[in-house]
């Protein structure tokens, strides 16, 4: 039988700041998962650790400098040592990732253009999130200007638009779908699909996807609100004095969203996430290339509170599919993000297994 816990799980003392430490830990296993943010502070010893000594590596983190930055820097080297790098696989951003690839999946046809809409509900409780993600935006936003930079040095080929272009939406609008306002989602998710499109059409000739991603906010309170704790967040974190600011009273700058403590037990168990896709695409036999899209498809994301109870499950699921499920994995290693990692692999079924679970809400109609 399996080993109970405790029988042959030992603890390995490794710390960031030591590298000999890490090697160490690399050289045990196959698969290291990294769970040290805010990653642009903490994350790269523990990939070259573990790309130098020929461990797999999987991160949850949402900071797309850093995720890029791993790529333009392990890439090759992982290549060689045959170790697949996956970033991003946490509630950044394998609901909308690998929702995409499932949306693909299911249309018959070709599927062109998807947008998702993230909703999350919660209990009468409200939601908190830790101030470790807090500081991860602010870092992140104030250092943009390095991120187009770094995308400069990787040099990306262009992704084409392929079938009608999709429209770019407003910053702020209403949706008569879910009578709510929403706005353009801040997260990762749009960067990590784009970079999974990327690789479907250049390295598998499969036409890549154009994708909005947008969360619901509710009615025209909560609209004020976000504003104004958008815009005083936009003017302090362009300053130092700012950021130590907004990094030292996250509760206040966030409205009680953000907090040093993080969420109550029944915090969580009082939310939970949906992520809604409309795609649209050509019917079999229409060429994406001539005329208007012809096929629509509705699918959806659902799952428990996503930073403390769907991100572990993503995580763990995502390291069984890299483990068990090898055949499917690309013929090479390198740095992937998670839909170009497990397209081909059981990933979904086993998430769906886990409570975080992907539907078809509604069938094209021509």
């Amino acid at each position: 039988g399996k080993a109970a816990p405790g029988e042959e799980v030992g603890v390995l003392l490794c710390d960031v700041g030591d590298a000999g430490s890490l090697a160490t830990m690399a050289r045990q296993t196959r698969l290291g998962l990294n769970c040290v943010g805010p990653y642009r502070f903490f994350g790269e010893p523990v990939v070259e650790a573990c790309v130098e000594n020929g461990a797999n590596c999987i991160d949850i983190s949402g900071e797309p400098q850093f995720l890029e930055g791993m790529y333009l820097k392990y890439n090759e080297k992982a290549a060689e040592k045959g170790v697949y790098v996956v970033g991003s696989c946490g509630f950044d951003s394998i609901p909308a990732d690998m929702g995409v690839v499932y949306t693909r999946d299911k249309l018959q046809g070709t599927l062109t253009a998807v947008e998702s809409f993230l909703s999350v509900k919660s209990g009468p409780e409200g939601v908190a999130v830790h101030d470790g993600t807090w500081k991860s935006a602010v870092y992140g936003l104030a250092d943009e200007a390095n991120l187009k930079k770094l995308r400069k040095q990787i040099g990306y080929a262009p992704v084409p638009v392929v079938g009608a272009k999709l429209k770019k939406r407003g910053f702020l609008f209403y949706s008569p779908e879910f009578k709510e306002y929403c706005i353009t989602f801040m997260g990762s998710d749009g960067s990590v699909v784009k970079r999974t499109q990327r690789y479907f059409h250049t390295e598998l000739q499969q036409t890549p996807v154009q994708y909005g991603s947008y969360v619901t906010l509710g009615g025209l309170g909560s609209v004020i609100k976000l504003m104004l704790m958008g815009m005083l967040f936009l003017l302090l974190v362009k300053f130092n004095f700012g950021r130590k600011l907004l990094t030292k009273y996250p509760e206040f700058f966030s409205a009680g969203y953000f907090t040093k403590e993080g969420p109550t037990q029944k915090q969580m168990d009082g939310t939970s996430f949906t992520m809604t896709f409309f795609g649209e695409g050509y019917s079999e036999g229409q060429d994406p290339q001539k005329g208007k899209p012809n096929v629509k498809i509705c699918t959806e994301v659902k799952g428990p509170e996503p930073g403390y109870i769907a991100t572990p499950i993503v995580m763990v699921q995502a390291g069984l599919s890299l483990l068990e499920d090898t055949a499917a994995l690309p013929k090479r290693g390198g740095v992937y993000s998670p839909g170009a990692a497990f397209s081909k692999t059981k990933l979904i079924d086993r998430l769906n297994k886990r409570g975080v679970e992907f539907s078809v809400i509604s069938k094209p109609e021509v």
